[in-house]
């Protein structure tokens, strides 16, 4: 079992070291080997957290994190009837194709229809064997990523709480719904298409494609900074065959930012966000700690603490600060 953290939570200034009966759970194999920390070689990721429990070596302490969960959070409970629900559990057929297009005009419908179905982000991305989970199979050639605001003030200035993990699985709800709408509508126009939204995990993971189809980039504390809704933003996806053009990614200065920045660092209550990059399967990333974070992520209605405290989750702030750091940026490679 992993040595576990004992910390101070900067709200309360009282220590922090999981409870007993969580660490109880906790398998002896490290959930950062799990990840590939350390591996120089490129592969695919090894499913882990909210993943099925019966397939990852953690799953009896995910169990317990989502039962207590529920105990204490009772409007997260039932969600596919809660928060508008989570989609049609029926996908539509596929059409009969009544029209062609070419993937330029497609790319332009998708997003039109993506924003039409509840997304507030949208882009394309070519899909790569590396993003797909050892254990799944993807065969669709496209994934279309969206992206669903969360409220700042619900997750800024309560986060970790129980209001904070409402507002997060009332997001997470948005984007499976808003990705089965897009995936009817595909497969409508008659190509295949499945959506996919959390907080579950599915066949892929979606970080590397968000970023990928230009969504922002990666910060310090793991998640994606984007130039209009800062980190506050979760993820959902469709998987297609429809022919479509990839979007580029969207190198503002976010990372420029993070380097200097050691606000969510400082305040990381287990102190899992490192100050470094560091190699993971075959990338030089930013990197969460998973057995210093997770244990305090269980314990704490999910935490969402460094995405809530990032300076560009301030409401307001993201879009000029975007600006700023492009025109350093500019003025730094032009120099």
């Amino acid at each position: 079992m992993p040595e576990q953290p004992k910390t101070h939570d900067y709200r309360t200034g009282e220590p922090f070291t999981p409870s007993d009966e969580q660490m109880a759970l906790w398998p002896e194999e490290s959930g950062n080997a799990i990840n590939g920390l350390g591996e120089r070689k490129v592969r695919r990721p090894t499913p882990i957290y909210w993943h099925h429990q019966s397939i990852i070596p953690h799953g009896k302490a995910m169990a317990w994190m989502r039962k207590r969960l529920l105990d204490v959070v009772e409007e997260v409970r039932d969600l596919a009837e809660k928060f508008g629900g989570r989609g049609s559990h029926e996908p539509a057929p596929i059409a009969a194709r009544a029209e062609m297009d070419t993937p330029e005009n497609w790319a332009r419908r998708v997003k039109a229809a993506a924003r039409e179905r509840e997304a507030d982000l949208v882009g394309i991305a070519r899909m790569r064997p590396d993003w797909v989970f050892e254990g799944y199979d993807v065969a669709e050639q496209w994934i279309i990523v969206l992206g669903v605001a969360m409220d700042q003030a619900e997750l800024v200035e309560v986060a970790p709480s129980p209001r904070s993990v409402i507002e997060v699985s009332a997001q997470y709800n948005r984007g499976t719904r808003a990705a089965a709408l897009l995936a009817d509508w595909i497969r409508e126009q008659g190509h295949g298409a499945v959506g996919h939204g959390g907080p579950i995990a599915g066949p892929v993971i979606m970080i590397p494609a968000a970023l990928e189809a230009g969504f922002g980039e990666l910060g310090k504390h793991g998640s994606i900074i984007n130039r209009q809704f800062g980190s506050s933003f979760r993820l959902a996806c469709v998987l297609t065959d429809l022919p479509l053009v990839a979007d580029r990614p969207d190198i503002f200065g976010a990372d420029d930012f993070c380097q200097s920045c050691q606000v969510c660092a400082r305040y990381c209550p287990p102190d899992a966000i490192a100050h470094e990059k560091q190699w993971v399967r075959g990338t030089e990333k930013w990197y969460v700690d998973f057995d210093k974070c997770v244990p305090y992520f269980n314990e704490t209605y999910g935490c969402g603490l460094c995405i809530g405290i990032c300076p560009w989750s301030r409401p307001g702030v993201a879009a000029s600060l975007a600006e700023r750091m492009s025109r350093r940026k500019a003025r730094a490679e032009a120099g």
